[in-house]
């Protein structure tokens, strides 16, 4: 009975030896199951707003759009120069380098050497403005569906051009099904990161189609990018101005009448309309001073 006894104090004292280091290993269990990556959210327009303005969207927006060259039909671009003010200001960066239509690469007859140039134009623009080394520049890639040849070029020797640098290379690209055929459809990025051919390239994703956007809202937890449509995305710009009737029907009634998207507390008279995007970063282009 003395051998009985001992061997059920020491079952016992096992089970309890056990049941303490299983809790903890449990707990991280439900915290992890739990956990929800965070979001922040932030926006981008072609024009700068304005310093007054800017103050005012940093109390909604954790980051801001910041072009590197003209942005798409502009003639200047009002965003340089503004890097030291909007970083004192608190705000992240999400760097941005208008790139070119397959007219104009067909038409060079060497897309790679216009992709290496606007590479280092793109460098050239954030260096002088004050961001950092490895500051992630996106290539704004405005065209959809599969990329053609000359188009897979310029991506590629820009991407490359940035990279050797030593900045990191982006591409802003939809994220919404091209359909070529009755058979066959393209999301861009998907083709882009898969003809890659193993360069590292964070995306930036274009899809305002409801749903799986919400359309324009400013929720205090943004959707995350990877609901997006593409799983991958680094951010995703889930609003437009002027929105798109075709893509956004389904949550009209979230802009305003005129069609664009306006921060909170903005009235449509302003014209301070924008696009919005979350991100997984409060610094998507890591471009703030630390």
């Amino acid at each position: 009975m003395r051998g009985l006894s001992a061997l059920v104090w020491f079952s016992r004292a096992l089970a309890v030896s056990l049941a303490d280091a299983i809790a903890p290993l449990a707990l991280l269990v439900i915290l992890g199951t739990n956990c929800i990556a965070q979001t922040y959210l932030g926006f981008d327009r072609n024009d700068y707003p304005g310093d007054s303005a800017m103050q005012s969207l940093r109390k909604t927006f954790v980051f801001t759009g910041y072009w590197l060259n003209n942005p798409p039909g502009a003639k200047e671009n009002s965003w340089m120069g503004r890097r030291s003010q909007l970083d004192a200001t608190g705000y992240g960066f999400l760097l941005l380098f208008n790139g070119r239509e397959y007219a104009e690469l067909k038409a060079s007859g060497n897309a790679a050497a216009v992709g290496t140039r606007d590479a280092r134009q793109a460098v050239t623009a954030a260096h002088s403005e004050g961001f950092p080394p490895k500051a992630v520049i996106f290539l704004d890639q405005e065209q959809g569906g599969r990329m053609l040849p000359e188009q897979r070029a310029y991506i590629h020797a820009f991407v490359d051009g940035v990279t050797t640098a030593g900045y990191r290379a982006g591409v802003y690209c939809s994220g919404i099904p091209f359909r070529e055929s009755s058979k066959v459809s393209v999301v861009t990025a998907n083709d882009i990161r898969d003809n890659a051919g193993g360069r590292d390239i964070q995306f930036f994703i274009s899809n305002d189609q409801c749903g799986p956007s919400p359309g324009c809202v400013f929720p205090n937890v943004s959707p995350a990018p990877s609901k997006s449509g593409v799983v991958f995305a680094d951010v995703w710009q889930y609003a437009q101005s002027p929105r798109r009737p075709e893509m956004s029907a389904a949550c009209r009634s979230t802009y305003n009448s005129d069609g664009n998207c306006y921060p909170p507390g903005v009235v449509a008279g302003t014209g301070l309309h924008i696009d919005v995007e979350s991100a997984n970063s409060p610094d998507p282009s890591h471009g703030r001073s630390h």
